[in-house]
């Protein structure tokens, strides 16, 4: 299969063309408004910098959309127009309402659009089959920690914008909390949801975007989840990851680097396989490769992402009243 990169300036492009190759995918072309950023991803990958986006399309079996957000809405919506497949970073706009467009259109074509939510796929496969087997159980609560370092990586990674709630749409929750409330959403399976508390820490970072969320959030059956999004750990190179579901029967744990399972009916602790998050987008590309193949849906899918960013939209609109 053959990839086009478009919005290579985004600082997931590496990760996205590293897990493509990891795919066995080829990189047909990159594309970004600025030449520097495609030229230094096209002599990376080996491949060819495409004159435009329209160019990019014209051999791409799939395209890896990213950008600042208007800008994924926008090239987004050339890109079904061109009935080529899209994986999307994420946010896609910056309230929920900005993905209706792309939603309408990829509705109109039939489009294939995958969202690039990495983190979840080794554990919601663990307890669907604790699930299968009867093991689970129903659930109680969920905690979906994501705490990075500083936001003055941005600055330095030159996508500073992400800092400017009027182009990223918001801070740690918008750009962090959706994978967490993303997960509570699948958890919930389309039950209806609300949001028990919104909370956001105070400022430590001088920038105009919170740098610490925690959103309580109450699925009709009772489920809780708390998500905690942030930028502040204290470091530039690490950060803090711990994903927990609580069951009847089983609690599970990712710490990035493994899996935990321990379960009640034969008082077991069992560590489960688990991509580390450095390579997490591997899966998340292999996966979507293999669907698109077998002609299935995406895992993550647009009106997913939109479900998410509805209530990350709710939860802002809390802090301001």
């Amino acid at each position: 299969m053959k990839l086009s990169f478009l919005g290579v300036g985004h600082w997931h492009a590496t990760m996205h063309g590293e897990a493509a190759l990891a795919a066995g995918a080829g990189i047909a072309s990159a594309w970004d408004p600025e030449p520097e950023a495609a030229a230094g991803f096209a002599q990376k990958f080996g491949c060819p910098v495409a004159p435009s986006l329209q160019a990019a399309l014209e051999h791409a079996d799939l395209a890896v959309v990213m950008g600042r957000p208007f800008e994924i809405v926008e090239r987004g919506l050339q890109v079904i127009a061109a009935e080529v497949p899209l994986l999307l970073e994420k946010p896609v706009g910056i309230s929920a309402d900005a993905t209706d467009a792309l939603i309408a259109a990829a509705q109109r074509k039939a489009a294939f659009v995958a969202m690039a939510l990495p983190h979840g796929m080794a554990m919601m496969a663990a307890l669907g089959d604790l699930d299968a087997a009867g093991r689970r159980g129903p659930i109680s609560h969920s905690h979906f920690r994501l705490i990075n370092g500083p936001p003055q990586r941005y600055v330095d990674d030159g996508v500073a914008w992400v800092l400017d709630p009027a182009i990223g749409g918001g801070g740690a929750l918008r750009n962090l909390g959706i994978h967490g409330i993303n997960a509570f959403l699948m958890l919930a399976a389309g039950q209806e949801v609300e949001i028990a508390s919104a909370s956001f820490g105070r400022p430590l970072h001088g920038t105009k975007v919170e740098d610490y969320a925690a959103i309580v959030l109450r699925a009709a059956d009772g489920m809780l989840g708390l998500i905690e999004a942030g930028y502040t750990f204290a470091s530039m190179k690490r950060g803090l990851f711990e994903w927990r579901v609580s069951a009847a029967n089983a609690t599970l744990s990712d710490f990035g680097d493994r899996l935990a399972l321990a379960t009640l009916d034969d008082e077991k602790q069992t560590d489960l396989p688990a991509t580390p998050i450095a390579r997490r987008y591997h899966d998340v590309m292999a996966d979507t490769l293999q669907r698109l193949a077998e002609g299935r849906p995406p895992a993550v899918s647009l009106a997913d992402a939109r479900r998410a960013m509805a209530i990350i939209d709710r939860c802002y609109a809390l802090e301001r009243a």
